[in-house]
């Protein structure tokens, strides 16, 4: 399984090209851009998916669902909203096609009144619905999320990275004071804080973005972004506090308690099938994927091993027993009796990510054991099935707790300080994140990203601007800052 696939520490992007189609994770969509995600990675989607609506749902958060198609008048309220999106913006201008010429032409005659957008986000959308719905302080919060796909034109695509189309869910939530919205606000990034760490073993970084990185339309923007295993950096989630923009140019107001009339205040907040990109490129290996436990669509894979039928008869009676252990735990798994051999299953299934392999063979049965192989580490050792229950659970906790770890400790040891500008871009252009005094002025900003490709991915809470310098006028830092190339 592991041929013809490139060396993930010289051709990372070949190599990660590679196992999205060779894992069975996605391929390529007819239209340039877009993406087929194939069962196996959409299983995958769906497990991260049903952990975070389970966190919202316990918050007090609805799914609900708006239209696809936006009239382009609607982004034309929000101008700082549009022009961040304007770009990306796919446009419906007809209803028909029609037969001419032995070809397939557009209907001139059906031509819409008025253009509609194919949503690259559903603000504008979800803002007119909420004038409908919001006229007294009694109808706030609402807080609604959606599950959806949306569209954004992109020039340069990867699958799950940066893609034509993909899923996510957006929230949006409407507030009756801005101390309301910004807790909403701060209160998802947590969430997506959890998510990333408890879930797809992913150590993150929280804290603000710059006015200049910050999402169209948005007061204030908050992010999660973690570091990949070429040290880019990955924005895994944000959430963005919109003050009363949106509110302002839908006119949505409500009655306060005490008669007075003002604009609702606003949030949104989204996570998308970019996560799963971020899964590969946090913990693969030379082997191919290595998913965490929590989310992965198969916890265990069983490799039955025999010779002839009776040896098969036996191992399968064998494996029925631990299959209603691993049915009574919880545990996800697949009991692979296809046909090839057991090397080639080995591999398959290592280069699928699968947290533990279980093999068993006729000596197994003999001893009652099992062969347990950990795809973290590629430790094997033999258990007795007895004891199977116990160490199995064990056991995943054991490989989730310790890919984080990994992790971590990659990110921490590629996180560096610097004491000069020609000292940042040298570890700029070999990779890594770099903690550094920012004077705060967009010119600063601008100027090194123009000069090394790097982008302030967040200023982080737990910043220190204190006694630090900017690294490149050398005045005294406003902030301390984060900064990296980033997917």
């Amino acid at each position: 399984m592991s041929k013809n696939i490139p060396d993930i520490d010289t051709d990372i992007s070949g190599w990660y090209n590679k196992i999205v189609t060779k894992a069975g994770l996605a391929d390529y969509g007819p239209v340039k851009g877009t993406m087929v995600i194939k069962p196996y990675g959409f299983q995958l989607w769906e497990n991260i998916k049903e952990v975070f609506d389970s966190m919202i749902k316990k918050t007090g958060h609805t799914n609900a669902y708006f239209p696809l198609l936006i009239p382009k008048s609607f982004l034309a309220k929000e101008a700082e909203h549009v022009d961040g999106f304007a770009k990306e913006c796919a446009v419906v201008t007809h209803t028909r096609l029609k037969f001419e010429d032995n070809d397939i032409v557009v209907d001139p005659e059906s031509r819409l009144e008025e253009e509609v957008i194919i949503r690259p986000t559903s603000e504008t959308v979800i803002w007119s619905m909420y004038k409908k719905w919001i006229q007294s302080y009694r109808d706030l919060p609402i807080l609604i999320n959606q599950w959806a796909n949306v569209v954004r034109w992109e020039m340069r695509t990867r699958l799950f990275l940066r893609t034509t189309e993909f899923l996510w869910q957006e929230g949006h939530t409407a507030h009756k004071n801005k101390e309301e919205a910004e807790k909403e606000t701060l209160d998802i990034l947590e969430l997506y804080r959890k998510l990333a760490e408890d879930y797809l073993a992913i150590p993150v970084f929280t804290g603000l973005k710059t006015e200049s990185e910050k999402f169209a339309g948005a007061d204030r923007t908050y992010c999660i972004e973690a570091m990949m295993l070429d040290k880019r950096a990955l924005q895994a989630g944000t959430s963005h506090n919109l003050g009363q923009n949106f509110a302002k140019a839908f006119d949505v107001k409500f009655q306060t308690e005490d008669n007075k009339e003002e604009f609702v205040w606003a949030t949104s907040w989204g996570i998308s099938t970019r996560l799963i990109g971020g899964v590969i490129l946090a913990h693969g290996d030379k082997k191919g994927l290595r998913i965490p436990p929590n989310i992965a669509p198969i916890q265990v894979v069983l490799i039955p091993i025999f010779r002839d039928a009776q040896q098969k008869q036996e191992v399968e009676q064998y494996i029925h027993s631990i299959i209603n252990n691993l049915d009574n735990i919880g545990v996800r798994y697949f009991v692979d009796w296809s046909d090839s051999s057991p090397g080639y299953k080995f591999n398959e299934w290592e280069m699928k990510g699968i947290p533990v392999r279980m093999e068993i063979g006729p000596r197994d049965v003999e001893s009652n054991k099992v062969v347990f192989a950990r795809r973290d580490n590629g430790e094997k050792y033999t258990i007795s099935c007895d004891e199977l229950s116990e160490k199995i659970n064990t056991l995943l906790i054991e490989i989730q707790s310790n890919l984080l770890n990994q992790a971590k400790s990659f990110r921490d040891n590629n996180t560096h300080t610097v004491q000069s500008y020609k000292e940042f871009k040298d570890i700029i252009e070999s990779g890594g994140f770099i903690r550094c005094g920012w004077d705060g002025s967009e010119e600063t900003e601008s100027k090194i990203k123009e000069e090394t490709k790097a982008t302030i991915r967040c200023i982080p809470f737990d910043e220190n601007p204190k006694n630090l310098n900017c690294i490149y006028s050398g005045g005294a830092a406003k902030h301390e800052v984060i900064y990296a190339k980033a997917y």
